[in-house]
């Protein structure tokens, strides 16, 4: 199965969210990592069928998505970053009528939501209502409704958003497991949801692609070296003015900071391998984090 973005373009008013994207995927997981407010949400909702774009068209398999309908909609599995449930359902009830909505027969239901419970983890909370699950639980509820179908296309908008590490770590094998049988665009902007699992990740910045490639590629894009060194804490300050620090530490002899810089920035600066965050700060620097991603 192939999906192509040609000249993708999505604009309200005079803003444009989505700028002439072309990119295409098979089989396989791909990770679009960004800061919130680049996009990432509008092109999954275009992915989607809930948002028409303004130039371009989406394609499966050679046929427009929004020409195919309910033919298209029947692959695809969806995880928005906010999901609506009844919140008196109990997990289980909430999972089989997500199921018949889907149309699945009710024995197929059953089973499959059996599966799911299992691989997400909500097995002893089967019973339990939805308003009573915290974010995490609520969050893996969430997952397990996106492939209650068996989707072949699955998009996961920002999915591990209130989960611990061990879910974090539950939920990458997850999907590693998924991705050898479908397509799977996981949207994020925490490097270490990707990082290990995702064939191929997309920075994605103020609309277009800021860079694509596997990790290793990401990483050897950078002109920037990394290198690590001591510092009082006093010139903490002037340093992150001057550099792009992609950390901070504490040290009992001062504080020791990660610097992104083409040339040696202290003498007593030590070079060291750069990492996927590394990148991250170089493409998006101090933005990460600072607007919500509405768009």
């Amino acid at each position: 199965m192939e999906l192509k973005m040609n000249e993708l373009t999505k604009k309200f008013g005079d803003f444009t969210a989505v700028d002439h994207m072309e990119l295409s995927m098979t089989n396989g997981v791909y990770g679009l990592l960004g800061v919130n407010g680049a996009g990432k949400t509008t092109l999954m909702r275009m992915i989607c069928t809930l948002m028409r774009p303004t130039e371009g068209r989406i394609t499966c398999d050679g046929q427009d998505i929004f020409k195919m309908g309910s033919d298209y909609r029947k692959l695809l599995g969806y995880l928005p970053q906010d999901f609506g449930f009844y919140p008196e359902f109990t997990v289980l009830d909430y999972l089989l009528y997500i199921g018949a909505l889907k149309g699945l027969r009710p024995g197929v239901s059953k089973k499959r939501t059996e599966e799911l419970l299992a691989k997400t983890g909500l097995t002893k909370v089967a019973k339990k209502k939805m308003k009573k699950l915290s974010g995490g639980m609520k969050r893996r509820a969430g997952i397990a409704q996106a492939m209650l179908n068996d989707p072949k296309i699955l998009i996961l908008d920002e999915p591990t958003a209130g989960l611990d590490p061990n879910e974090r770590i539950r939920f990458r094998n997850l999907i590693s497991e998924l991705s050898e049988e479908r397509l799977v665009l996981l949207s994020t902007h925490i490097v270490s949801d990707i990082e290990y699992i995702a064939n191929e990740i997309w920075l994605m910045k103020d609309g277009s692609l800021a860079q694509r490639g596997t990790a290793e590629q990401i990483i050897n894009s950078i002109p920037e070296r990394v290198w690590t060194c001591l510092v009082d804490k006093g010139m903490v300050p002037t340093v992150t003015r001057d550099y792009q620090v992609s950390n901070i530490k504490a040290r009992a002899q001062g504080t020791e900071l990660r610097i992104l810089s083409q040339e040696k920035p202290f003498p007593n600066a030590v070079l060291e391998e750069t990492k996927l965050e590394d990148v991250f700060l170089y493409y998006f620097g101090e933005k990460a984090g600072e607007e919500d991603d509405v768009f």
